[in-house]
């Protein structure tokens, strides 16, 4: 174990600029103390945004899931049906889509994720109807959605490369993949948790060639499910290196594992300490990536606004619809207006941005706020009570 003081040189090193390689930033991660950690990760943060450093983002966006049926069988999802069981499978249908799309730029929002299982019959042409038909009806809204699990399986549905089904669906409509499915990219904890899914090596080739084709993404972690510490930061450092090829990844965004309906049982779930560190050290090692994102919807309104002080500068989405993790337990909920005082009771300027970080609004007097009480999430999700505000869009059989 490195000495303390060899700590903090390495905290003053990634402070200033250095880059710390992965056995460092293990240590780090294990041994460094929190607030030494975080003060250097803050640093980072406000080197890196010198002249808006005194802001803090957030997006208004809607994740529309258009099915829960799927093939993975993951063990820490409590969304997915099997095939097999149609009574709990489910599909939307593009009308009950396209609404969800109005409805979402009705409220102000600029993107979309559209977010489901692996159906086993959807293949790239689902895909690009539908991207087609949402940019046809919705110009202005941004599809931010699926990742290289998607990709891995809509070209094996339809028999063809995962270049040209990247190809194809962003000339139907999708702007940037949002990383979805990275899970644990290291073999023994995905084999663990997803082990029908593509590897991790297989996951980060795919996002390689989304880069290489011109179609940039963010990428994720999921805490929690038993991974150990050198495991997290082994995923740490496969992005990095992918990263350093492509400058493809616009954001890192962890997550925390949620315990509730699925086969995990809650048994490993990592601490409010462990994700801050997270926050930390992806702040610091990965100095390549631009945006560290804090999730509040997983941790917490209080943890994702501390997230703010560790090395985060963006703090989400509000979220107009969510069900994935919200079907495992996570039941924080949120709006606008509390966003926007979450990041002004940080110290910070609040401003929304758009999917490529640019800023629309900055909030940088109190007096202008906005006062619509009606941008709030899960304003029509299945999976917390009294979340259907729109009874009206119904669930068709799966199959």
């Amino acid at each position: 174990m490195t000495s303390p003081t060899d700590l903090a040189a390495v905290l003053d090193r990634a402070a200033a600029g250095g880059r710390i390689t992965p056995e460092e930033a293990l240590d780090v991660y294990r041994s460094a103390p929190l607030h030494a950690l975080g003060a250097a990760a803050d640093a980072v943060r406000r080197r890196r945004f010198a002249g808006t450093e005194h802001i803090a983002t957030y997006i208004i966006e809607r994740n529309i899931n258009y099915t829960n049926v799927c093939v993975t069988a993951c063990k820490f999802c409590a969304f997915y049906a099997a095939p097999k069981d149609t009574a709990k499978g489910w599909s939307r249908g593009l009308d009950d889509i396209l609404r969800r799309c109005a409805e979402t730029v009705e409220l102000g929002g600029t993107q979309i994720m559209f977010q489901g299982g692996h159906h086993p019959d959807y293949g790239v042409e689902y895909y690009e109807e539908h991207f087609a038909a949402i940019k046809r009806e919705f110009p202005q809204l941004v599809i931010h959605s699926l990742g290289a699990s998607e990709i891995d399986h809509m070209a094996r549905v339809s028999g063809v490369s995962a270049e040209e089904a990247i190809r194809r669906i962003h000339a139907a409509g999708l702007d940037s993949f949002a990383g979805a499915g990275a899970e644990l990219l290291p073999e023994r904890p995905r084999k663990a948790i997803a082990p029908l899914k593509e590897s991790g090596e297989r996951w980060l080739e795919i996002m390689e060639t989304a880069h290489r084709l011109g179609v940039e993404s963010t990428t994720t972690m999921l805490m929690g499910t038993g991974e150990t510490n050198a495991e997290r930061i082994e995923h740490l450092r496969m992005i990095r290196d992918v990263q350093d090829r492509t400058g493809g990844f616009r954001a890192f965004i962890p997550y925390t594992y949620q315990p509730e309906n699925n086969h995990l049982k809650g048994q490993t779930q990592a601490t409010l300490f462990e994700y801050l560190r997270m926050i930390a050290i992806a702040r610091l090692f990965l100095d390549n990536v631009a945006h560290i994102q804090g999730s509040w919807l997983t941790t917490g309104k209080e943890v994702g606004q501390l997230s703010l002080h560790y090395g985060a500068d963006d703090l989400g989405s509000v979220m107009l619809e969510e069900n994935v993790v919200s079907s495992a337990g996570a039941k924080h909920r949120s709006n606008r207006m509390e966003l926007i005082h979450l990041i002004r009771a940080a110290g910070r300027v609040p401003a929304q941005r758009a999917t490529t970080y640019e800023h629309l609004v900055v909030h940088d007097d109190p007096a202008n706020d906005p006062v619509d009480d009606h941008v709030v999430s899960h304003l029509s999700s299945t999976a917390i009570e009294g979340g259907t505000a729109h009874p009206e869009l119904k669930l068709l059989d799966a199959r």
